[in-house]
Order: structure tokens, then sequence, then C-alpha cells
């Protein structure tokens, strides 16, 4: 019997590119919030526990362009902005792919 690697192996690799200055503390945030979660049975569970938990940390909705974070403002134009067509388009696909791989 397989034992759960739990969330947090979903967030072990970043990224190559990010949409805004914030985006990779929020990607370490979501990490961090999943360090001890077990992953869920289904795709769609894994999905609404990462919306979740985007929704808890940036006070937002995951719909629209960009949240601002203060405490993910270390300067720079975008500094503290979430994109959220990034989370929408590329980040949480990706994290929803390596869930499937974790299935196989």
């Amino acid at each position: 019997m397989k034992t759960n690697p739990g969330m947090k192996v979903l967030f072990e690799e970043e990224p190559s590119q990010w949409g805004y200055r914030g985006d990779p503390y929020l990607w370490r945030e979501l990490e961090h919030h999943f360090e001890s979660i077990e992953i869920p049975k289904s795709l769609e569970e894994c999905e609404a526990m990462i919306s979740s938990a985007f929704e808890t940390i940036t006070k937002g909705s995951i719909e629209g362009d960009s949240i601002r974070i203060e405490q993910f403002d270390n300067g720079g134009m975008s500094g503290g902005m979430i994109s959220t067509v990034f989370w929408r388009e590329r980040a949480i696909p990706l994290l929803l792919s390596r869930y499937r791989l974790l299935q196989e």
C-alpha cells in the first residue's frame, strides 16, 4: 500500500516563470499551508482544497486579473501583486497535473 506523501509534495518544484512578483511568495505560503495535509482521494477535492487555500491566504477571488498582498511586497512595479490569471491558467493546472501523476 502506498503512503500518502501529503499535499506539500505538489509544491516541491517551483514553476520556471511567474505572473507577478508576489506569486512565488504565495506559492511558498501555499506549500507551507499544505505541509501536513494528506493528498485527497479525488482530483475535484484536490482542486477545491487548492482554490479554498488560495482564497483564504489572498482574502480574494481567483477570478479577475490580480490581487495585492501587502506582506508579499518586496518592491518593484508588481511587488505584492498576485496574478490570478497565472494561477488559473498555469499554477493550478500544474499542481493538478502533478496530482494526476501521483495517482498513477
